[in-house]
């Protein structure tokens, strides 16, 4: 089977947009899978409920459950995204998405700081968006980057509709859009026919699809080839995963290929002019976490969006850091990342007999503080701003590992653990330039059967989790050289947004094209409406 090659949006080797844009009719998914949706729909509710009061015991900001059932069961729907006052006119340069209504689905926490920058440069390009999450975090984290869009009307967040046609034609109806992006790897095959049904290009952004995902997927053949027929256009972030979208049944024409948007998340790299600006804002950082400036003149280390077992890991990590008589003083910063663990993480540090703080509780760093736990919101960018080294979670267990190109863009070096199927290539990548470091699982069982599939062969851990901290902070010139080789790289590859956006722009302008009024030249012509005649022979 052929599979496409890389390429990115004015790659002449791929059909037109506008012939990804005008394929065939929808196709319906199985009888099985619309029979499973409708009896699992009512049991949603109880897992939405579940959720919904585990999060009211946090401290982040909860969706009142009643807006999110209505959103989910389409019983009701704020009024559709409204033109910013004067973006329309503001805009010099003409773009397709000046006007466009867009639905963009992301799933949680990560997928929404993924898509973030792409979205706000759609906003400034005068796009209408709707934008709608799945879990709790993510609602909660779009609020927050998205308050001023929000508050303006150029942006209406709800929560995702179930996977139900009726449902979902119900939403489509409401919001009207000209585009549906889904980021990653969520697909839903009733949103997907009804789009398709409807006349709406969908795209899969920033789409990955790990070994495990595509055997997942392949099990149920008929539900994957149903959706791959309906999708406009999938833009993989990588080799791997485009080949396995195209084993899937998904047509080349629809396949692109460009670098992860997670090349674009990360802050502006910090330029000469710049330095002066650096310094405030790291001496406003300072100010704001602790006590005094003195207090972090000493190595510091975060572990940052930390899961299940990765924090006793840390712990363990920084006790055997203190014992060695350069780093006794030394301070990690602690980020868990779900807000519902925070309680359970804190009395893993009682129970550490460690000095800590708590962020939530408006305590700052002291000189005798060990640990600081930052248990709150969307602070690890000012976290990753404070430390010398970065430990990014989700690796150190099998989750798949978090983002590490924002503790790149900061210049920081990098520590992650085997488990990088989310982000291999990222990971690769700046394990190849010397700006990350990948040691043991937490396990200490890297061929387990949990990792098996995992897209990491790419770099292998060689070293302990304590042992890798260790040396980069004693050597902190060595630490700040692949700091600055990793903020290089991002620097490099920091045009793909530009590159996926360029591929969803021309979708969107080709499906443009095809609303407008047909031109009567390009009508098929009726043959069975002229008769030949015999010469002579008047007309009928």
């Amino acid at each position: 089977m052929t599979d496409n090659k890389d390429a990115n949006a004015s790659n002449s080797a791929y059909p037109s947009a506008s012939h990804v844009a005008n394929s065939t009719k929808a196709v319906a998914p199985p009888w099985y899978y619309k029979l499973a949706i409708k009896l699992l729909k009512p049991l949603y509710r109880l897992v939405l409920w579940r959720r919904y009061k585990q999060a009211k015991k946090s401290d982040m900001p909860v969706a009142d459950y009643k807006q999110e059932i209505d959103s989910r069961y389409g019983r009701s729907y704020p009024q559709p995204p409204a033109n910013a006052i004067g973006s329309s006119q503001s805009l010099s340069v003409a773009s397709p998405l000046n006007g466009a209504n867009i639905w963009c689905h992301a799933v949680s926490l990560g997928e929404t700081n993924t898509i973030a920058p792409m979205l706000k440069v759609m906003l400034q390009q005068g796009a209408k968006i709707w934008i709608t999450n799945t879990t709790q975090t993510g609602f909660a984290r779009t609020e927050q980057l998205f308050a001023d869009a929000i508050a303006n009307k150029q942006m209406v967040h709800t929560f995702v509709p179930v996977d139900d046609k009726a449902i979902v034609e119900k939403f489509v109806a409401k919001a009207k859009p000209d585009l549906a992006m889904f980021v990653e790897t969520e697909l839903w095959a009733n949103i997907l026919a009804v789009l398709k049904q409807s006349g709406i290009p969908s795209v899969l952004v920033n789409a990955r699809l790990s070994q495990k995902s595509f055997e997942n997927y392949a099990k149920y053949e008929s539900v994957s080839k149903s959706m791959m027929h309906n999708i406009s256009m999938i833009i993989a972030q990588d080799a791997d995963s485009a080949k396995r979208f195209r084993r899937l049944g998904t047509e080349v024409a629809k396949i692109r290929r460009a670098d992860s948007l997670k090349w674009s998340t990360g802050a502006a790299p910090a330029t000469s002019q710049s330095n002066l600006e650096l310094t405030a804002k790291n001496q406003a950082l300072q100010a704001e976490f602790g006590s005094s400036p003195e207090v972090f003149d000493r190595p510091i280390w975060v572990a940052g969006s930390t899961h299940e077992g990765e924090e006793k890991a840390a712990i363990e990590a920084h006790k055997q850091l203190m014992a060695q008589s350069k780093l006794a003083n030394a301070l990690l910063i602690l980020v868990p990342r779900h807000p519902e663990r925070f309680d359970a993480v804190a009395e893993l540090l009682k129970q550490s007999d460690l000095t800590y703080q708590r962020r939530s509780q408006e305590q700052l760093i002291e000189a005798t503080t060990q640990v600081y736990l930052a248990d709150t919101m969307g602070e690890l960018t000012s976290c990753y701003q404070l430390s010398d080294v970065a430990l990014v979670g989700g690796s150190l267990v099998n989750i798949g590992g978090h983002n590490p190109i924002e503790a790149a863009s900061l210049a920081k070096p990098i520590i992650m653990g085997p488990y990088t199927q989310s982000c291999h290539e990222v990971v690769a990548a700046l394990n190849d330039v010397g700006a990350l470091k990948v040691v043991n699982a937490v396990d200490g069982d890297r061929n387990n059967k949990a990792s098996k599939g995992a897209d990491n062969t790419h770099a292998t851990p060689n070293a302990t989790l304590a042992d890798s901290v260790a040396e980069w902070l004693t050597y902190p010139e060595q630490a700040k050289l692949a700091g600055q080789k990793g903020q290089q790289l991002v620097t490099t590859k920091s045009n793909a947004m530009q590159q996926q956006l360029a591929m969803i722009e021309s979708l969107l302008k080709a499906n443009q094209m095809t609303d407008k009024e047909a031109d009567p030249r390009d009508e098929e012509v009726d043959l069975d409406h002229f008769k030949v005649r015999r010469r002579g022979e008047d007309e009928a």
